[in-house]
Formats: structure tokens, sequence, C-alpha cells
């Protein structure tokens, strides 16, 4: 049914994707698709404009107009059915969600490598590293020192492993294309479980990087948990730009 009521209107020429508003609509009524915020559908939103202040380019806005009036009920659906496709869409059988652990490479075991393969020790200690492949439970992130990494800052930073990863348990994604409120009910999970001592977010100065903090912070509100939190920055070329 229609009635006259305050909705919101995304300006998707101003939008650039990043997904700050996405983890800020509690109704799922927001979603990243072709890398622009998209509205699902009129049903799911309540026309609070709790996402406006987390879009940094104003393309966010609230009008008043004639839409299909807000459903809770089919808001409660539409998360459920998330959450469920999230589930479904894990999968559990492939070898790169087997966990393991692992004692980091010293600099001698590197230096038996072939020289092709040599490039410093690796501070990686355990398998897997994708947010969305990490079980909550998993035995390594207990009492951990968290490193959050966007992807493309794993190439982008030649002594990630030195600077970062030494001593930390990584797990890396993207803000941009993977799904933003799983990832807030994963690290909320792992928050409430898991004891995490400190947290590191490492972002590119790219705008579509700038929704993974705001993914942490949800997460953390969330499961009610504080963590100390540090942000990192880098640049295109690799330069660290801000912390």
């Amino acid at each position: 049914m229609k009635v006259l009521r305050k909705i919101i209107e995304i300006n998707e020429e101003k939008c650039d994707g990043c997904g700050n508003c996405v983890p800020s609509c509690a109704e799922g009524a927001i979603e990243i698709i072709d890398g622009k915020a998209k509205l699902v559908k009129e049903i799911y939103c309540d026309g609070l404009g709790a996402c406006m202040g987390e879009c940094p380019q104003g393309a966010l806005k609230i009008i008043e107009r004639e839409a299909d009036d807000f459903d809770e009920h089919a808001v409660a659906e539409h998360l459920a059915q998330q959450e469920k496709k999230d589930k479904e869409n894990m999968p559990c059988g492939c070898p790169s969600t087997h966990i393991q652990t692992f004692i980091a490479e010293t600099p001698c075991q590197c230096a038996n490598k072939p020289a092709s393969l040599t490039g410093g020790a690796s501070a990686l200690t355990h398998w897997p590293i994708k947010i969305r492949l990490v079980p909550s439970n998993a035995p390594f992130l207990k009492n951990a020192d968290l490193l959050v990494l966007a992807d493309c800052s794993a190439l982008a930073y030649t002594a990630l492993h030195q600077d970062l990863l030494v001593g930390k348990v990584v797990m890396m994604g993207c803000p941009k294309f993977d799904d933003v409120p799983g990832y807030i009910d994963k690290f909320a999970e792992i928050f409430k479980m898991s004891e995490i001592k400190s947290i590191t977010v490492a972002i590119m100065e790219v705008p579509c990087c700038a929704g993974l903090p705001s993914i942490v912070k949800k997460a953390m509100e969330k499961s009610g948990v504080k963590i100390p939190m540090t942000e990192m920055v880098i640049g295109a070329k690799g330069n660290v730009i801000g912390k």
C-alpha cells in the first residue's frame, strides 16, 4: 500500500560505493549493487535516516513521497533470509575452510628456500584468512591481537609481514564487494567469544575501503565489547599516509 511518508533517496551520481551506509541500516534496506548503494525495497526503509551520517559524499537524504509503507515483519523475514543465505553460501567442504595453525617462518627457514621463493620470512600463523571463511570460534582467535586487512593493501604494502603481521591474527576482505551485514555479524560473534586484545584495521586510501573501520566499530557496538583499535591508511604506491 502506497502512503505519503519519509524515505531515503540515494543520489547515484554522488555515490562512490564505499558501503558506509550499509551497516548503519539495521533493517538491511541498503545494499551495494554494481558499485552503487541501492534501496533494496521501500518496505525495508523506516525513513529515520540513520544511514545519512555515514555517507562521506552526501549522497543520501530523506525525502517525503508516496512509497510502500514500512513493514516490520517483512524486515524481520528479510534479515532472516540474509542470514540463511550467508550460511548456505559458506563453502564448508572447501579445503580453504579447514583450520590450520602453524609457526611463522624464521629468517633461517626462509634462507633455505630457493631464491625465487624468498622475500623475507612469512609472519602468517594460521589458515584461513578471509573474513567469510574464518569460523567465529577458531582457536587462533582466542586472546589475539587482530589485524583486519583490506584485500588490496596486502599487495600495495610490501612490508606487511614485517611491520603489521608479526604477532597478529589476520582477517582480510573487501568492504565494497563482500557482505557487509555478514561481516558485522561475524566480527560481533568473534568479539563476544574470543576476548580479542587489540584490533588494527589497515585500509587503502581509496573511498571504497573507508567502510571497513566502520564495520568493525559497528560490530563492537553490537557485541557490547570495547577493544582498543588502531586505523592505518596505505597509499596506492604502498606508502603509509595515516595512522
